[in-house]
């Protein structure tokens, strides 16, 4: 889990590098494969997790920079900035929560994916045929 110095993109930037190291490519080729391919994968299901990541990050970034806005020590704190300080800390909170959720289950997917190999470029070798069969012929 996250640390609260955690910086605040910094999460999905460690999935980021672990979908790049699983597929060897960087993200944003992976996330142009995703998108051209129709059918559901598990590249495009890490990809979409990523950015819904991503977006709760930018969303905590996001609303503490308005909390520090409206607790800025020259602002007076009246009825209305009240209803909006609370309201930054309701969306701090459920945006932590679903990087943390989004988190969770990916780095567990993840941890259970290892890389493999290329496969070898060389087709593999035709099979050698049977020898034929003695056929024995009856004479009379």
């Amino acid at each position: 889990m996250p640390q609260p110095d955690t910086p605040s993109h910094a999460v999905s930037q460690l999935v980021a590098e672990r979908i790049e190291a699983l597929y060897g490519q960087p993200l944003a080729e992976l996330d142009a494969i995703a998108d051209a391919t129709t059918d559901a994968s598990l590249l495009a299901a890490l990809t979409g997790t990523h950015g819904d990541l991503a977006l709760a990050e930018r969303n905590i970034a996001f609303q503490l920079q308005r909390l520090r806005e409206l607790t800025a020590p020259e602002r007076e704190i009246g009825k209305s900035a009240a209803g909006h300080i609370l309201d930054c800390a309701r969306r701090i909170a459920e945006s932590v929560a679903t990087r943390d959720a989004y988190a969770k289950s990916t780095s567990a997917v993840l941890g259970g994916l290892r890389r493999v190999s290329a496969p070898d470029t060389h087709p593999p070798a035709p099979p050698v045929p049977a020898a034929p069969t003695a056929t024995t012929s009856r004479t009379r």
